[in-house]
């Protein structure tokens, strides 16, 4: 004889069956909400989109696609009055077109809570993994309520089965509603006014200075910023924080990851979670943990006001998106989202259909080449563009979008679409040009279109001032734009982002004060993170109270921010190196949620620090006034003159120009001249471009050195703008020298000095 719940699931079925909706209890037991009815509805556009449908009727059209699947259920969740739980009203979707399953539900608001139930065939070891007993996200959903716990309920497979080596092949039926958060429909009211009053910055690429920020980590320890926001959009959009912004004068905030994201089972499981944010879900939904108003939708909103503050202080907004893998892992990973809705159409599988292709590191690699996929990503693209107010992206991992069947293509459909795609062609776009795959480094390869972190400028930047560079020919393409990358396809200087230090690996105060990593408090035995850290720590390991040394660690930090400064291409600081930020070593902090990652405002009670901030802000400043220091077109080397003067010249220390042996040598001093005189383009009224020139010496030697001043045709006088071994109160040293002086350079020191004559 059939149990009762038995009775309830025949039932249930055969309601479903019949296209009606089922309600089911995933809390405490509650009456059923009332049932409604389905209207055909529209499969487009994708997701829960709230409208007035047929005969004036308000309420959500829910489109889904959901590729060789054989029904699914749209679950709506209401709360229980008096108690714990939620009722599940679950609502058939008939209507199928083009295999996206579509219906209209009148009625249903913004605030609705809601999720899938995908039907199909469990066969693992041809890629088939759905499992109705999962609740699914809404790729397409606005908004996400809820965190992911991870319990083994939210798995697909058995996780805790006897033999793991065919765990992932055995369906686990147990209902992961109560453990998953629940998309939100959201009032879809984007209109043409409501970004009347928002002003884009449009800073050209090669006026830019990139600010990469945590949203909760730079706003979390700021004293100015009410503790009730701190850690939020709203926090990042209070005058406290925008206010460091402007005084810097950085132009852009490349926020790292804001896509709502899960944190992985093993961290969970070691108390930790996932800090950075590379581990997305949901590429529509702003991360509901950064919302200070609330996770109902207005998390939504919340962002939108944070994008409109930054805008109207001349900030433009940069998401740092990762579309190249998601949250749900390997075979063995949780079954969240798109595995649940059509594994084999979203993920790239091995020929062995069970495993999943893996050029992320991270377990899988969203199969970007079929259309549906890529619709899902420039759909993402675009309405944070067009309703978010977003100015651009750097894409995590760049070279896995870009594959094609396997290898690398630089015509693949990912790039070719961004191309010719009206809207995603006139924002900013960065690649990080690499995966972990075969081929899968590309630095300047890219087409023209984008921008490129070019870690070969890190490594030659920090390899100089730590005294490791073999020959210095390297360094010079670096500070001159990476022309040895760039300089093709009518590619410009800006293609280059410059960086010494991002969010992975150790930040700019560590990097002169640890050469070995300190990743003890990630719990993975100081296995993980790279060891390749190109760091010197000034001949002390760690924190000292040698003064010494602390005062060698000071001047090494302004002559690697001075350098990045100085530099042609696009620079990309990280929040907090301007204040001497420190993670205690730790060059892979992606699970500290805690004061290791936390900007520690206190820094700039210290004169050093606060001395420190200064002169970056005044480096930037002198950049933002010298168009010289942010060419549009790279450097001929040729002389355009009688005279002989060319755009770009580099000296040994005894004021002569560097042979080709020199370049081939290695050096630890020189000199790079920029000539203001000879600056490619015209004006925005069509005059030509005229600027001071400049002579800038970087000494890398551990002992003072003298550098004979070039005379004609370079100059007849130069004065000092910048010295690293006097700016321990950040004020400019102003003294002159004639040419053919010869001028005492201290040990570990850069001195920018100005034409004036």
């Amino acid at each position: 004889m059939s149990s009762a719940a038995d009775e309830k699931a025949v039932a249930d079925q055969r309601a479903v069956d019949e296209g009606h909706p089922v309600t089911v209890l995933t809390g405490a037991p509650r009456a059923a909400l009332p049932a409604v009815p389905v209207w055909p509805g529209t499969p487009m556009p994708l997701g829960a989109r709230f409208r007035t449908g047929p005969d004036g009727v308000s309420g959500t059209n829910f489109a889904l696609w959901a590729g060789g699947a054989e029904a699914v259920e749209l679950c709506l969740f209401g709360a229980v009055e008096g108690g714990p739980g939620e009722v599940e009203t679950r609502v058939p979707l008939t209507e199928l077109t083009h295999e996206i399953w579509h219906g209209f539900v009148p009625g249903v608001m913004p605030g609705q809570r809601y999720g899938y139930r995908v039907h199909g065939r469990w066969d693992p070891w041809t890629g088939a993994r759905w499992n109705p007993a999962k609740l699914l996200l809404d790729p397409y959903a606005r908004a996400v309520d809820g965190d992911f716990g991870l319990p083994p309920e939210v798995y697909g497979h058995v996780r805790d089965w006897p033999q793991r080596e065919i765990a992932d092949t055995v369906r686990d039926d147990r209902d992961s509603a109560p453990f998953v958060p629940k998309g939100v429909v959201v009032h879809d009211d984007t209109t043409d006014d409501e970004w009347a009053d928002d002003r884009r910055p449009k800073t050209p690429w090669a006026d830019s200075v990139i600010y990469e920020v945590h949203v909760k980590g730079f706003t979390k320890l700021h004293p100015g910023i009410p503790e009730e926001l701190r850690g939020t959009y709203a926090g990042l959009a209070h005058p406290a924080a925008i206010e460091h912004l402007v005084r810097l004068g950085v132009t852009a905030v490349e926020l790292l990851p804001v896509h709502q994201f899960a944190h992985e089972d093993h961290l969970l499981r070691r108390g930790t979670k996932n800090y950075w944010g590379y581990n997305s879900i949901g590429y529509f939904a702003p991360h509901a943990g950064y919302a200070a108003t609330g996770t109902a939708g207005q998390q939504v909103g919340e962002f939108k006001r944070m994008v409109r503050a930054l805008h109207a202080a001349g900030i433009e907004v940069i998401l740092d998106v990762v579309y190249n893998h998601t949250a749900e892992a390997d075979e063995h990973g949780p079954t969240l989202s798109l595995r649940g809705m059509d594994n084999r159409g979203y993920y790239r599988l091995q020929n062995d259909a069970r495993r999943y292709t893996d050029y992320t590191g991270c377990g899988n690699t969203l199969h970007v080449v079929q259309p549906h996929v890529l619709r899902l990503i420039t759909d993402s693209l675009r309405y944070w563009v067009t309703e978010m107010g977003v100015d651009g992206f750097r894409f995590d991992l760049a070279a896995a979008l870009a594959r094609s069947m396997h290898d690398v293509d630089m015509l693949s459909p990912f790039l070719a679409v961004i191309a010719q795609d009206p809207v995603l062609r006139r924002v900013k776009l960065i690649a990080e040009p690499w995966d972990v795959g075969s081929g899968g480094y590309q630095v300047g390869a890219f087409p023209p279109l984008w921008t490129e972190w070019n870690d070969r400028y890190r490594n030659a930047v920090r390899d100089f001032w730590r005294g490791a560079l073999p020959d210095v020919r390297d360094l010079g393409y670096r500070l001159s734009g990476s022309s040895d990358l760039y300089a093709w396809g009518g590619r410009r200087p800006y293609a280059s982002v410059n960086f010494v230090t991002a969010h992975d690996g150790f930040t700019l105060r560590d990097l002169v004060s640890y050469e070995r990593k300190h990743n003890e408090a990630n719990g993975e035995g100081n296995r993980d993170g790279t060891d390749d850290n190109r760091a010197w720590n000034c001949g002390t390991e760690g924190e000292t109270e040698d003064e010494r040394v602390r005062s060698l660690r000071r001047r090494q930090l302004r002559n690697l921010l001075t350098t990045l400064l100085l530099s042609t291409g696009v620079p990309m600081l990280v929040a907090g190196d301007e204040l001497g930020r420190t993670q205690g070593g730790n060059n892979n902090a992606y699970c500290q949620d805690n004061e290791i990652s936390w900007l520690d405002w206190s820094l700039l009670e210290d004169p050093g620090w606060q001395a420190l901030t200064e002169l970056t802000a005044r480096l930037i400043r002198l950049r933002h006034r010298h168009p010289v220091l942010r060419r549009r077109a790279f450097f001929s080397g040729r002389a355009h003159s009688a005279d002989g003067l060319r755009d770009l010249a580099w000296f040994t220390a005894d004021g002569t120009e560097m042979t080709e042996r020199d370049w081939y040598a290695p050096a630890s001093t020189l000199g790079m001249y920029l000539s203001g005189r000879d600056i490619p383009g015209r004006d925005a009224r069509g005059a030509p471009i005229v600027d001071d020139s400049f002579l800038a010496v970087l000494h890398a030697g551990e002992h003072p050195t003298n550098f004979v001043l070039p005379g004609a045709p370079w100059a007849q006088r130069y004065e000092v703008v910048v010295d690293t071994s006097r700016e321990e109160q950040g004020e400019a040293p102003g003294v002159g020298y004639a040419a053919g002086d010869v001028m005492g350079v201290a040990g570990r020191a850069v001195v920018l000095l100005r034409v004036v004559g």
